[in-house]
């Protein structure tokens, strides 16, 4: 492994990853007119679409392009919220609802049309679906797509019964049947994010890594402080995600960092490929503690499983994930493991996510609860709008209101804790 690859977390992705560039530190005081903190689609969407419209941008990421859930994650493309339609009305109305679902419609473009564009190289694929290990969800899966169809005019998503499924995956585990959505799409994460990085660098963005901030004053005319340097910029984006930690206290308490982890087998034979994924979808179950796979490029099963709510991952991950995934496709129990990972991610008490201004020249999103790589390109994207002057995005995403944590970052851990260990014991019933 390379100097440059060292800083990067061990993962299926990172030994599949086009090329990794090393960037340089940030040893110097800059100027800028907006200073973006954070690597991942958040920020670097944000310093793309500035860029495009000539503004100064330094990028200031702390490890590596794509360190965080960015270049980790399960890949999955998917649409709408975390929220399923019907919850968004009944929370929000049915005028908002639509708003909200118009978003993500545009959240899915955004990543094509980059990938497209700049021609990214990160294995895109469509077909996204929603199974069931319980037949009682019938009804819910029709029921969802039957009103996407007919109340939101998509048309990309059927149901699909219990048959289906099985002919699909062959898994003994679902029980039920569920939706295919051929407007959703999966990808290799990591490369989305290199080629977004290379992208912004060919636009005239300045991006730091190994450069972690500090701080940031709040006047008009904002320092971000680093170890060995400093940006003197207009405008501030906060794109930290799960690492926001202690930079920006007003906003901390909103989010809940949680590990998620994946394995990926070795690779299959063709016909092992097919076998438990006929049509090369990804997909997910609708369990509060979500199980999702997919294959990769090489036909290796792609599966997360498991999570845990403390600052240190399992020992075993392999092993972690493995009990899970057998409980899905017990076929596999002779199959290699031969890389596990994890990553944090960061929930909102309402698993929507968090954009918004906090100063006249502050913005910042996270909270992507599960549904990042759509979700946080379409934040970097609408911040970077409301930055430029066109805040119609961000006036949509403002009139969702995101609770606080109970007890804000110092007691959110321990009543987060009891309500996961709730949800785990009713998954298992």
């Amino acid at each position: 492994m390379t100097t440059a690859e060292s800083n990067y977390p061990d993962s299926y992705y990172l030994h599949t990853a086009n090329s990794i560039k090393h960037r340089s530190q940030l040893t110097e005081s800059i100027d800028a007119d907006v200073c973006i903190i954070g690597g991942g689609y958040t920020g670097l969407l944000a310093a793309l679409t500035l860029s495009e419209k000539n503004y100064r941008v330094v990028l200031l990421e702390a490890n590596k392009i794509g360190w965080g859930a960015s270049g980790r994650n399960g890949g999955q493309v998917g649409s709408g919220h975390n929220k399923k339609i019907d919850q968004l009305e009944k929370d929000y109305g049915k005028s908002l609802a639509r708003e909200l679902w118009n978003l993500s419609e545009y959240a899915k473009k955004i990543v094509k049309d980059r990938i497209i564009d700049h021609q990214i190289n990160c294995d895109l694929r469509h077909g996204n679906m929603t199974i069931s290990n319980d037949p009682k969800d019938d009804v819910e899966h029709s029921h969802y797509v039957e009103k996407l169809n007919k109340d939101y005019d998509y048309d990309s998503i059927r149901y699909v019964d219990q048959e289906e499924v099985y002919d699909i995956f062959h898994s003994p585990f679902f029980k039920g049947g569920g939706s295919l959505d051929v407007g959703g799409m999966h990808l290799h994460p990591l490369n989305y994010a290199l080629g977004l990085a290379d992208a912004a660098e060919r636009q005239g963005v300045k991006i730091y890594e190994n450069s972690r901030v500090l701080d940031y004053s709040k006047d008009a005319t904002s320092d971000v402080t680093t170890d060995h340097g400093k940006v003197r910029a207009k405008m501030v984006v906060l794109a930290c995600n799960a690492y926001l930690d202690k930079l920006e206290k007003r906003i901390a308490g909103k989010i809940m960092p949680i590990n998620n982890f994946i394995l990926a087998t070795e690779p299959l034979e063709e016909s092992e490929a097919r076998y438990i994924n006929r049509d090369n979808v990804c997909a997910h179950d609708n369990k509060f503690h979500v199980h999702y796979f997919r294959m990769s490029e090489d036909n290796r099963l792609l599966f997360g499983g498991g999570e845990n709510y403390s600052t240190k991952f399992p020992k075993d991950l392999k092993s972690y994930v493995r009990k899970t995934m057998l409980d899905v496709f017990p076929n596999l129990k002779k199959t290699k493991i031969d890389y596990a990972w994890g990553g944090t991610i960061a929930v909102t008490a309402n698993r929507m996510p968090h954009l918004g201004r906090l100063d006249s020249n502050v913005y910042f999103a996270h909270g992507f609860s599960g549904h990042g790589i759509a979700m946080a390109s379409l934040a970097g994207t609408v911040l970077a709008e409301a930055i430029d002057g066109s805040t119609g995005r961000l006036d949509v995403f403002n009139k969702v209101k995101i609770p606080t944590f109970p007890g804000g970052t110092f007691l959110r851990w321990p009543g987060f804790y009891l309500g996961m260990i709730y949800y785990s014991i009713k998954d298992r019933l």
